[in-house]
């Protein structure tokens, strides 16, 4: 079999392509392996699309509770087919660039088919071999299916699938409270679809401050049904109409739900396994993700992994920082640049967000998190309502709160729940990556007054 070698080989088209650029850029030959879509998860059926659904949701949203201050719109329509197809046209003209580029730059190969290992440094893909001198495993995740009895018989969505609806449904159950689950219930309720989320754990965002996860939960019901602590039993599928049947683990008992349209959302699964990284030396946990020290190298020495191949910070955001710290690390090993040091990944300011109704901004260590880890700390909380432009917007529900460390007043953690929570977290995600990173350098900063940051600077002086 033809056999190929490179410089770089970069396995996933996500946020791989911010090490095959840099790659190019210094005159290496590159090979990426990409048999899905160009641009990985977040162009095709993450990030990018579910936000361009959801926009419009949010101002349904906003339409429908403005009349707590006096403004009574009425919306005449709302074309659910016309939003689909624009977001689906986005990220098709999005991705025409990408891939001309990938088919047509010089320096680099782009291998079209499912690769694997089968050696040291050399991969499989088609009728090919090629062998790369270093490696960055970028290859990113899919959805997880669980083991649900019936599950292999019904016609269910993803988000990996659920762009291709042109028809709004009438109903929809949603099978994961996750942050997947959580946006689409969002989308779906706000143009009208009867929503129904099913969670089996105590409560949605499990991975967010309780009280943000109630709040949020409490919202919620105002537009679906959330039921928390239901485990799927099986479902079943009656000519287009889907039946669930979830056992309430509080009290055991059984109910069944039908709907014209199912969405699994119920996690994650790494895509390490097609790859068999096992066979050129690559270690996996017990998830199945790749394993990778702080400098995000692999067990094999000359090969790097990041972003979701990791299932450590699943965010785009993530990855592109991830692949910068990979990059900066592999390139100490090129000739001629063998001096400097490695660098350290940090993930304790990787922020994050959740774009439900309300919406969630969050960095750093939870409450309990801090305190687990010994940390003296001192909360502050303060909701958008007792601040002057919380009160200009009718009260809407929302609050910050913060974990700051007693002695050295450094800033552990920030989780916002409310409008407008991405764009507030912010504030607190570049304090806390410049060297002194302590609640004064929001504090003694001037606020513009009255505005929604307030309620930051706010939640930072009632810490105790």
């Amino acid at each position: 079999m033809f056999e190929r070698k490179f410089d770089v080989v970069v396995i996933g088209s996500g946020s791989g392509m911010n090490v095959a650029a840099q790659a190019v850029n210094h005159g290496l030959r590159v090979a990426v392996l990409e048999h899905g879509l160009w641009g990985g998860t977040c162009l095709n059926n993450g990030c990018i699309p579910s936000k361009m659904v959801i926009y419009p949701a949010d101002i349904l949203a906003l339409l429908k509770e403005a009349h707590q201050l006096g403004v009574h719109a009425k919306v005449e329509s709302a074309n659910f087919k016309s939003i689909m197809q624009r977001t689906r046209d986005y990220v098709r003209e999005e991705r025409k660039p990408l891939e001309h580029s990938a088919m047509h730059h010089p320096a680099l190969t782009w291998y079209r088919e499912t690769g694997e290992f089968v050696g040291d440094y050399t991969l499989k893909t088609g009728k090919e071999k090629i062998k790369g001198n270093m490696i960055f495993i970028a290859s990113g995740s899919r959805p997880l299916i669980p083991p649900i009895p019936g599950i292999d018989k019904v016609q269910y969505y993803t988000n990996e699938t659920i762009f291709g609806l042109d028809d709004r449904p009438d109903a929809m159950i949603i099978i994961g409270g996750g942050f997947v689950g959580v946006e689409f219930a969002h989308f779906f309720s706000s143009f009208g679809t009867e929503v129904t989320v099913l969670e089996m754990g105590p409560r949605i965002l499990a991975q967010e401050e309780p009280e943000i996860s109630q709040l949020l939960h409490q919202e919620m019901m105002k537009s679906m049904q959330v039921l928390v602590r239901h485990r799927v039993e099986h479902v079943d599928q009656e000519g287009e109409i889907k039946k669930v049947t979830a056992r309430d683990l509080s009290s055991d008992k059984l109910i069944e739900l039908k709907a014209d349209a199912l969405l699994v959302a119920a996690g994650r699964v790494s895509n390490a396994d097609v790859l068999h990284p096992e066979r050129t030396g690559v270690e996996t946990n017990e998830r199945g993700y790749i394993k990778v020290n702080e400098y995000l190298e692999t067990t094999k020495p000359r090969i790097w992994a990041f972003g979701d191949a990791l299932g450590v910070y699943m965010y785009r955001h993530a990855a592109n920082y991830e692949s910068s710290i990979a990059w900066s690390n592999a390139h100490l090993e090129l000739p001629g640049h063998g001096h400097g040091h490695k660098t350290a990944v940090d993930f304790s300011t990787i922020p994050h967000a959740v774009y439900g109704n309300p919406q969630i901004g969050s960095v750093g260590l939870t409450e309990q998190e801090a305190r687990t880890k010994g940390y003296d700390v001192m909360v502050g909380r303060w909701d958008y309502a007792d601040t002057a432009k919380g009160v200009a917007m009718g009260k809407p529900p929302g609050f910050v709160k913060v974990i700051v460390e007693r002695k050295t007043q450094r800033i552990l953690g920030c989780h916002i729940v409310g409008r407008y929570a991405p764009e507030l977290v912010q504030e607190v995600v570049n304090v806390m990556n410049c060297p002194n990173a302590t609640a004064m350098n929001i504090l003694s900063a001037v606020h513009i007054h009255p505005s929604l940051t307030e309620v930051v600077v706010n939640a930072f002086a009632s810490a105790r």
